[in-house]
């Protein structure tokens, strides 16, 4: 009998042989399989055992505890920020936010109108947009809705007194800059969690500060506690059967700086005036150690208050954009000295060699000889060399040894470019704060390509001197010359000194990091460069000469570009001091000022005198 002919009375009465069927061993690759099989199941099960069990135990036992109880979370402050000197930049004051919390309001809808028209009433907000913002709310019952941050003293007092349902007053903290505007960009602000923020980390809650800008945000991670947490152990009617405190709140880290506060203050200031007695409205202002990238002052002119953010969205001038790291700017004449490191390194510049400046380049039209194109230069200059040509801003000479003309050979766009990409003005510093944006540097094929039509010798002489269509960020430019200043070597700016934590255990800290050396390929011509700038202070025709009688001896390059169709003039300064050992290297610039370059000399003047007196003196005096 075959086994597909088996029924079922056959089974019962037993009325079949094991003649009838043939066994077939199964093979020992089927049990080695069967094996494999059956222990990587057991390993999957273990592995995750103990995941859940040991290295996620003191999570999911939290999160347990929270689901049977009423939690209290006791926010932690945030870090504060120091500078050099262990000076507080921010400091942490107490506030109360007011928050809906849906599952405790009245489950009657004329009850619970009542006490959300009672919040609203009291805390003077708008009914109608209170009221959207609520119903655009998460649907989630559980989460508590934002009515009002840092509520006043009169505030908190008649909300407190009335006990609504469901209406929770939560004690927090706010960051308090300690010199409101001067250090804003540079700290930035936090507010509290948004809904994608809770989305994003589900450690935090909605009475939690995040960084939004600056070293607020930067240094997020680190400068945010770890919120406290004590729960209520209730019963199936609510009753309060215990307490137990999970955990105790811990104040975020502190960040330490390389940010000289007194200095910072003084340049602000200083150039605020300036802006004032020019009638003009925005500038920015940095100072780096050329010797290390550290960064000792950093800010922009208008700044805001981190407490009063939403103010500023729409303000004039865009008080709230960090131009010294993210705005782009055709660099002018502070541009020259980088191409004429390229030309002597190329080999193709003798420093001695004069260039005759009658205050204009006429180039030759070969198409109409009757009519050349005229290159002007900002004044008459006669002639010039390296040296005088970097000290009075020599339009005519760099058009010449940018572009080349009669006997002067040029780089050309092509070696240009190169040396402007090995001086990393493409490219992000890496500075420690957010937004950072890099250069525009144009070449042949990016006007054909955008402009459809062909680079020509005129576009040479205009980014030769800083102008046309090279743009870079104030950052980039103090970068490069800082490299000037201490040899050939490019350093990362950096803010952040070092991060300790509560317990006074330094957990991160920076160190000099060099992103490019140029000193073997430029070392030996960089002392000519620097010659044509200390000329330009200590000459009587240079552009910095108003700088020749301070106590310490400094390089600069000013610069002026037309923008906005030749419209407005931005200023721009940069320099370094003391030549022999520069300590500090720094860029100011003014839009829209009215003499260009002339502007921003008196405010490089304060800040020098300033930082020697009360700096360099002190040091040499020891």
């Amino acid at each position: 009998m075959s086994p597909d002919k088996l029924n079922l009375s056959d089974v019962l009465t037993d009325e079949y042989s094991e003649e009838d069927f043939i066994e077939v061993p199964l093979s020992d690759r089927a049990f080695r399989y069967f094996f494999f099989i059956a222990v990587a199941v057991f390993a999957v099960i273990l592995v995750r055992s103990f995941y859940l069990g040991v290295s996620r135990n003191s999570f999911y036992a939290e999160k347990a505890t929270d689901n049977v109880s009423n939690l209290s979370v006791e926010v932690a402050p945030r870090g504060i920020i120091n500078d050099t000197f262990g000076n507080p930049l921010v400091e942490n004051i107490p506030s109360f936010n007011v928050f809906i919390s849906p599952v405790d309001l009245p489950k009657d809808e004329a009850a619970r109108n009542k006490v959300v028209d009672s919040a609203i009433a009291t805390l003077g907000l708008n009914r109608a947009s209170t009221t959207a913002e609520l119903s655009n709310a998460s649907s989630n019952p559980t989460d508590k809705i934002l009515l009002k941050g840092d509520i006043d003293h009169n505030e908190l007092i008649s909300l407190s007194s009335q006990n609504l349902p469901g209406i929770e007053i939560l004690p927090s903290f706010k960051m308090i800059d300690t010199t409101p505007l001067k250090f804003s960009h540079l700290i930035g602000y936090s507010s509290l969690a948004t809904a994608d923020d809770l989305k994003s980390n589900p450690d935090l809650t909605s009475n939690d500060l995040v960084g939004r800008s600056g070293l607020e945000e930067y240094y997020d991670n680190y400068l945010r506690g770890i919120d406290g947490k004590e729960v209520f152990l209730t019963n199936a009617a609510g009753k309060i059967q215990g307490e137990n405190v999970v955990r105790n709140p811990v104040q975020g880290d502190t960040v330490n700086t390389y940010i000289d506060s007194g200095l910072q203050s003084y340049f602000y200031d200083s150039l605020q005036n300036d802006i004032n007695a020019l009638g003009r409205n925005i500038g920015a202002g940095i100072a780096i150690d050329p010797q290390n990238g550290h960064i000792l002052a950093l800010f922009n002119i208008p700044g805001y208050d981190p407490n009063a953010v939403a103010s500023y969205l729409n303000a004039p001038y865009q008080p709230l954009f960090n131009r010294a790291v993210s705005g782009l700017y055709s660099p002018g004449s502070t541009i020259k000295p980088l191409v004429a490191t390229g030309a002597l390194t190329e080999g193709i510049l003798d420093p001695n060699h004069q260039i005759f400046s009658p205050g204009y380049l006429y180039v030759p039209n070969p198409y109409d000889p009757s009519h050349p194109t005229k290159f002007l230069d900002w004044q008459y200059q006669g002639w010039v060399d390296l040296y005088s040509a970097l000290a009075r801003s020599s339009d005519v000479y760099f058009y010449e040894v940018g572009g080349g003309f009669g006997d002067q050979q040029g780089l050309g766009i092509t070696r240009l470019k190169k040396w402007w990409q090995k001086f990393l003005l493409d490219k992000p510093t890496g500075i420690d704060l957010p937004g950072e944006g890099s250069g525009f540097l144009p070449d042949p094929a990016w006007k054909q390509k955008t402009q459809h039509t062909a680079w020509t010798l005129g576009d040479t002489f205009n980014v030769s001197i800083g102008q046309g269509a090279l743009t870079v960020t104030p950052i980039e430019l103090l970068n490069y010359i800082s490299a000037i200043a201490n040899g050939g070597k490019l350093y990362k700016p950096e803010i952040m000194k070092n991060i300790v934590d509560q317990n006074g255990n330094v957990i991160a800290q920076s160190e000099p990091q060099i992103l490019s050396d140029l000193s073997s390929e430029i070392g030996k011509y960089l002392p000519l460069v620097q010659k044509g700038m200390e000329d330009g202070v200590s000459k009587p025709y240079g552009t910095a000469y108003m700088l020749h009688d301070l106590p310490i001896q400094v390089a600069a390059k000013t610069g002026s570009a037309q923008v906005k169709n030749n419209a407005e003039t931005n200023a721009f300064f940069v320099g370094y001091a003391p030549v022999q050992n520069p300590q500090i290297a720094i860029v100011i610039l003014v839009e829209n000022a009215k003499e260009g370059s002339l502007n921003v000399v008196p405010v490089a003047r304060d800040v020098f005198l300033w930082y020697y007196e009360n700096r360099l003196k002190n040091q040499s005096n020891q």
